[in-house]
């Protein structure tokens, strides 16, 4: 019997791992990503208001443990499939977690996002039959929303108070 690599999937929350493993069955693995992995850093602005506002983000400190783990079970596998929340901040979370799982040399795994509404056998099934690359315009989005709350709180809280 020939080993077959499974898929990898990676949804926000524990309980819908659970269920959306149940519904793909054994070819898929289904791990969580427990929210974003990564953030502006507290310590400092992080955005180069010099530069067109570009933020550096970084792994959320307590992250890095289960992105080794992601990485580990994204090894063998010929695809991953990220199906965070279908909003600007789920994107985001694909966005940094295809960041961190993208291939160095041999272009595996691929990495494609799925998006689903809710969390029924049929919209798993049929989210899975199409899917796409993360959409880097609501990652923007969110990133300029992210960028714009780090100027605000940095420099305007001081003012307030």
């Amino acid at each position: 019997m020939a080993y077959m690599t499974k898929s990898l999937v990676i949804v926000e929350s524990p309980a819908k791992a659970r269920t959306i493993g149940k519904y793909l069955g054994k070819q898929y693995a289904v791990k969580a990503s427990l929210g974003h992995i990564k953030d502006l850093p507290k310590k400092d602005l992080a955005v180069d208001i010099d530069q067109g506002f570009e933020p550096t983000y970084e792994v959320i400190e307590g992250k890095k443990k289960l992105i080794l783990e992601l990485k580990q079970a994204s090894k063998g596998a010929d695809s991953v499939y990220l199906a965070a929340d279908p909003d600007r901040e789920g994107e985001a979370i694909c966005a940094h977690l295809a960041e961190e799982l993208r291939a160095k040399k041999d272009g595996k795994p691929q990495i494609w996002r799925v998006m689903f509404n809710e969390i029924t056998k049929s919209a798993i099934l049929r989210a899975f039959e199409k899917p796409v690359k993360v959409d880097q315009h609501l990652v923007d989005a969110q990133q300029a929303r992210r960028v714009l709350d780090r100027l605000v709180g940095y420099k305007i809280s001081p003012l307030l108070w």
